[in-house]
């Protein structure tokens, strides 16, 4: 299952191709946890403990997996106390597991849930990662190409500016020329790959786009998945047609 969004940067979107079909959440639903934390207002120099230990939505706990996370520094903080604006930003800048868990438990499911309602989406992220027993029970976090954009639109800039930093430049950004400006997250795990982005050419209005990949061509690993190239492709035909966006929105 393929889908795909494209929008002039917050008009009505250009391309809807399975636009509203459900897909495994990944690591997208950081965005939500992200904006979350933003409105909680929290400080933003709250010292959090590193634990790895994780309240479940069924009322046990669980744990991540080191292996499965590519973000190692967290993991070397276990049993310290760090900035919640250091977690946040491993969270969206290198995609830590360790870290978006740390985060949720900070604002609870109820706030990520009112992000999505916000921003006029359907789509529901209630579990941490690896909350297996949640999953086990029919508790999923799963978004369409089109909830990814409209979460995208309802973003403060001070949370598009921190969606900037992605240190992953693969998917949607391997399709743009190097350099180019760009505000999101992609997630990945076997089976789906997703990314979705406000993206900032140079020489045209901005325009949001989220492809979301259901299907055999993802392996699960970071960079060398077949399904990242797909994306990148995508990413890059729709760069192609930069001005014809701006036109339709005109």
């Amino acid at each position: 299952m393929l889908s795909v969004v494209v929008a002039p940067w917050r008009r009505d979107p250009l391309v809807l191709r399975n636009a509203r079909v459900p897909h495994e959440a990944a690591s997208t639903m950081k965005m939500a946890v992200l904006a979350a934390l933003y409105r909680s207002g929290l400080d933003w120099e709250l010292p959090v403990p590193v634990v790895n230990r994780h309240r479940s939505v069924t009322g046990g706990e669980y744990a991540n997996t080191r292996d499965w996370d590519g973000d190692p520094l967290p993991w070397q903080r276990l049993g310290e106390r760090v900035p919640l604006r250091w977690l946040a930003e491993r969270m969206v800048r290198h995609s830590s597991n360790l870290a978006t868990n740390l985060c949720l438990s900070q604002v609870g499911a109820a706030a990520v849930a009112q992000v999505w309602q916000r921003a006029g989406a359907v789509s529901r992220t209630p579990r941490g990662i690896e909350d297996k027993a949640a999953r086990e029970a029919g508790v999923h976090n799963r978004v369409s190409a089109l909830d990814l954009v409209l979460l995208l639109e309802s973003l403060e800039p001070a949370v598009l500016a921190m969606l900037e930093h992605n240190a992953h430049g693969v998917d949607l950004a391997a399709g743009l020329p190097s350099g180019t400006r760009l505000a999101g997250k992609n997630g990945w795990l076997p089976g789906a790959r997703h990314s979705a982005a406000v993206i900032h050419p140079p020489d045209a209005p901005p325009y949001a786009l989220a492809v979301c990949y259901t299907g055999p061509l993802a392996n699960g690993e970071d960079v060398h998945d077949p399904a990242a190239r797909l994306l990148a492709r995508i990413s890059a035909g729709v760069w192609q047609r930069r001005h014809a966006i701006a036109t339709a929105a005109s």
